[in-house]
């Protein structure tokens, strides 16, 4: 019976839960109400008061395709609000083995505690002495601990920005292929758990404990038509396979939605230079993997491995958000300068969207050259140092624009946007502005019916329709999150005619709890009034649902589109 684990971080208790009040609810339902209901919206994110969830979906452990992902969820050091943040690895196959649905940290020891390694096995949580990890990189670290704990080591961690509190901090989980490579990134959950002295979490290798479907014929009938569904649509079983996500750079350029040199121009003229098709004939030619999954039950593969020109292993989950971030908006060209990038954040722990616009911010400060992918490198390796440039990169948008004097900054609740212009593709714009989570594209992705067509066709030029589009998609993201599912199930899903009920099939035999499409459409409703209402009660109110300034009187090129929404007209995407 699944159950929750609650460790106290200060007195070292621990206790072995039933889920009680928490039935029925998983994931992003789970982390986001127990963060509503059990921490105080007014609180300082790394105090005492603050806590860290994290959370397998409702099909955990199952064999369903593509259901591996966890969530994290607390008190957001970067937007002072609810945050949910998602990643891929093992822990969410793993935590179900040893009967867990989550696992709650609490409380914090004093600032000069040590730092601890928590190893969570059966019936049992030990706090062991982290001082031969401490103040090390993710990959050495890990390397370490998988020294320690063998090659079925699973494991989540902080690096040096976790560990100094930094705002862009992440988490990182390990990835099927033994390497801290998945991140739940966004937000500084990574400063919490830095917040609570604990550089890494260990799963016990030796607790498997068997996991299966109460209702198992229906529930193999259930995900072999859910295979057939994301086997059979084109962005699911060709463009992600083919290229990763970064198949998007060349699409969102020729929509003139690709925000470049800090969100001035909505097309790149060395797009092909950064494009999934370049990445992908670099990585064949460097003997590297096009194709990868980011957790174990993956059918779309759309990680990789890439390798330097040596052919030894750089990176990997080289995804969209990182290519542009640094490519297009800071104006890099050199695809290997953007790979080092992205490996330097995995070993620092910091979210590439976050500091890929820190980044740009930098230049827009004059603190190094457009462009400049090798000034970057070095200011990135600072973080995590008491190198004070490294301190104010390492705190995100808002920091750097403060402490450099530029007043470009592409935030919503003072977490920055992603790879999409949102005057550009409105529907992403709404989401922006109305989610919880600060700018999020992954809160409901209207990039599929402004640019794709999937799912449906609606203008992202203008108004009209978008507001409706966002919710949809907000509510439906926050059930898939609620659920354990990979968010890109939900291109195939959108355009079949049984994805949804297949799903609620899925968890409902897999559960044996009644489980219906109604049941599945609330799950996401109530993730999301369960943000909502904490962002209230932490002071948030709908003047903070805005855009920034500049994106209402700067029209972007080519297309010469401005944000034209108010705060008032948005407020229909919230639940």
């Amino acid at each position: 019976m699944p159950r929750i684990l609650r460790i106290n971080c200060r007195t070292k208790e621990y206790a072995f839960e039933e889920v009680g009040p928490y039935v029925n609810l998983g994931g992003r339902a789970l982390t986001s109400r127990i963060i509503n209901k059990e921490v105080p919206a007014n609180c300082h994110p790394l105090s005492a008061e603050n806590k860290l969830v994290i959370a397998t979906g409702l099909l955990g452990g199952s064999t369903a395709a593509n259901s591996g992902r966890v969530s994290v969820g607390t008190k957001s050091p970067l937007t002072g609000g609810i945050k949910e943040s998602n990643s891929g690895g093992l822990f969410a196959h793993k935590m179900p083995k040893m009967d867990l649905l989550a696992i709650v940290l609490e409380d914090k020891p004093a600032q000069e505690a040590p730092f601890s390694t928590l190893f969570i096995t059966d019936e049992k949580v030990e706090f062991r002495n982290a001082d031969d990890i401490v103040g090390m990189d993710n990959y050495p670290a890990h390397d370490k601990l998988l020294a320690e704990y063998g090659d079925k080591l699973v494991a989540a961690m902080i690096g040096p920005a976790g560990e100094t509190l930094r705002k862009t901090a992440t988490i990182q989980f390990t990835d099927p292929y033994k390497r801290p490579a998945r991140s739940a990134g966004r937000g500084g959950t990574g400063a919490v758990l830095g917040s609570k002295k604990i550089k890494a979490i260990v799963l016990d290798p030796a607790v498997n404990n068997k996991v299966a479907a109460v209702e198992a014929d229906t529930f193999k009938a259930a995900r072999t038509t859910w295979v057939n569904i994301l086997k059979e649509h084109p962005v699911t079983s060709q463009g992600l396979p083919g290229f990763g996500t970064a198949v998007l750079v060349n699409v969102i350029n020729e929509a003139g939605a690709l925000p470049t040199k800090n969100f001035r121009y909505g097309q790149c003229d060395h797009a092909a230079d950064i494009s999934g098709e370049k990445m992908a004939e670099t990585i064949e030619a460097r003997k590297g993997k096009t194709t990868e999954g980011c957790h174990v039950g993956c059918v779309i593969q759309c990680s990789q491995q890439y390798n330097d020109k040596n052919g030894d292993y750089l990176t990997s989950g080289f995804e969209y958000e990182t290519i542009w971030a640094f490519g297009a908006n800071a104006m890099i060209k050199d695809l290997d300068d953007i790979a080092t990038m992205d490996r330097i954040c995995d070993d620092k722990g910091m979210d590439t969207i976050e500091i890929g616009n820190t980044v740009a911010v930098a230049m827009d400060g004059g603190i190094i050259p457009w462009g400049d992918g090798k000034a970057a490198i070095e200011l990135l390796k600072k973080v995590g140092t008491d190198d004070p440039m490294g301190m104010i990169i390492g705190n995100g948008v808002v920091a750097a624009g403060d402490a450099f004097g530029v007043d470009r900054l592409p935030v919503v609740k003072s977490q920055s946007m992603p790879a999409y212009d949102p005057r550009a593709v409105k529907g992403v714009g709404v989401t922006y502005a109305t989610t919880a989570m600060g700018a999020d594209h992954t809160a409901g992705y209207g990039v599929t019916a402004n640019v794709l067509g999937v799912g449906g066709t609606v203008d992202g030029h203008k108004k009209e329709g978008n507001v409706e589009l966002s919710k949809n998609l907000q509510v439906a993201t926050a059930a898939i999150d609620s659920m354990g599912f990979c968010l890109f199930v939900a291109f195939a899903v959108l355009d079949s005619e049984n994805g949804v009920q297949t799903m609620a099939d899925l968890v409902q035999s897999y559960t044996g709890n009644a489980f219906s499409v109604d049941d599945l459409v609330a799950l996401g409703a109530n993730a999301m009034k369960d943000e909502q209402d904490f962002n209230e009660r932490a002071g948030f109110s709908k003047v903070d649902d805005r855009l920034p300034r500049f994106m209402e009187i700067e029209p972007l090129p080519p297309h010469d589109v401005t944000w034209d929404f108010d705060e008032n007209e948005v407020q229909g995407a919230k639940a």
